[in-house]
């Protein structure tokens, strides 16, 4: 049987109406500064979660290269992007919160207000221990800085790194956590508890009792791009004294704010096996290879219970250094194989400083 080999979070899909903008500001103020990928399409096999019909769309991956998942920023085309329908509260299904990783929690945190960040509340500790604060972004997207050792690279121009995990607000605990740690392996509870929080005090709705489960995986991840990703979390709440509302309601795949979560994987037959066995079976098959210019592979997606969109991608070609026409072939590769640590840093030769 194929293995499932999961390389770690390869990016948090951000939809946002106007990627440039965004974009620069993800550069100044988070170091997403790695070109991966970027084009005008139409998304056409989306059609589960785009009211049937195809999107005309501009997307960009951006990287850090300090280590961690990238950004794909993601903007509505052929219609008018459609904001929030009201106000999002912690604990809202779906994805409410990006989590960052950075080396130094106090660096970062001078950094942000630095930049002139817009910074909600202190640093503080979350029940596990690891020091953390949350920032807000311009379109009112929230993101988590967790302090975390394990990085890339460590570059001067910024202390932190790229994607770490989320926050995802959950209706039920029990029925979202198999996908999370059964098909995802986050397979250790770093904790469990149910009350009311300080460190979630300065979060819209940060008031409440919530019930967080903080997971995380117990094996280092193997793949091409592992080193690159290292270590992550997931933190599923369940608000306990309100009844929360879908993030996109009323709203479709592609809208301003966290629209996915895509992990770098290998074996996709085997995924789609344990996804069917575990209730979840695609809603969205490339089946073949998709080509994005500069990059290639397979993608799935599959939903949570509490409608997060989960995205699968087996990258078949990767662009190294594109102005030399530099790309790898990842099929013709071990699939738990890591890149050589110099090919991983001449992504770094992709950057640029605004678009």
């Amino acid at each position: 049987m194929q293995k499932i080999v999961i390389s770690g979070i390869q990016q948090m899909g951000v939809g946002v109406s106007d990627v440039k903008e965004a974009w620069n500001w993800y550069i100044k103020h988070f170091g997403m500064d790695i070109r991966v990928f970027e084009e005008k399409a139409v998304a056409k096999l989306m059609l589960p979660h785009t009211n049937g019909e195809p999107r005309e769309r501009y997307a960009a991956l951006a990287i850090n290269m300090n280590g961690g998942g990238g950004f794909e920023i993601w903007q509505h085309t052929g219609k008018t992007p459609e904001k929030p329908l009201f106000d999002l509260q912690i604990g809202d299904l779906g994805i409410c919160v990006a989590k960052l990783k950075c080396r130094s929690i106090n660096e970062t945190f001078a950094y942000q207000k630095k930049v002139n960040t817009t910074i909600l509340g202190e640093i503080s500790t979350m029940p596990n221990g690891q020091k953390h604060f949350f920032v807000q972004d311009p379109y009112n997207n929230i993101f988590e800085f967790v302090e975390e050792p394990i990085y890339f690279s460590k570059l001067k121009n910024i202390p932190s790194g790229g994607t770490y995990g989320a926050i995802i607000g959950v209706a039920n605990m029990e029925e979202s956590l198999p996908v999370y740690r059964d098909i995802l392996g986050y397979d250790e509870i770093a904790y469990d508890e149910t009350k009311q929080f300080d460190d979630l005090a300065a979060l819209p709705g940060g008031n409440g009792t919530f019930r967080r489960v903080l997971l995380k995986h117990s094996e280092i991840r193997k793949g091409a791009f592992a080193a690159l990703f290292g270590p992550t979390q997931i933190e599923l709440v369940q608000a306990m004294d309100y009844t929360p509302r879908n993030i996109f309601e009323g709203r479709i795949w592609g809208d301003p704010g966290f629209i996915h979560l895509c992990f770098d994987v290998q074996g996709m037959s085997a995924i789609r096996e344990l996804c069917e066995k575990k209730g979840f079976p695609f809603t969205v098959d490339s089946s073949n290879s998709f080509d994005m210019g500069a990059a290639a592979g397979h993608f799935t997606y599959i939903q949570a219970p509490e409608g997060t969109l989960i995205e699968f991608v087996e990258t078949h070609k990767v662009p190294i250094l594109k102005k030399l026409g530099w790309y790898i072939d990842l099929t013709k590769r071990d699939p738990e194989k890591s890149l050589p640590m110099f090919i991983l840093k001449a992504m770094g030769l992709n950057r640029v400083k605004s678009v």
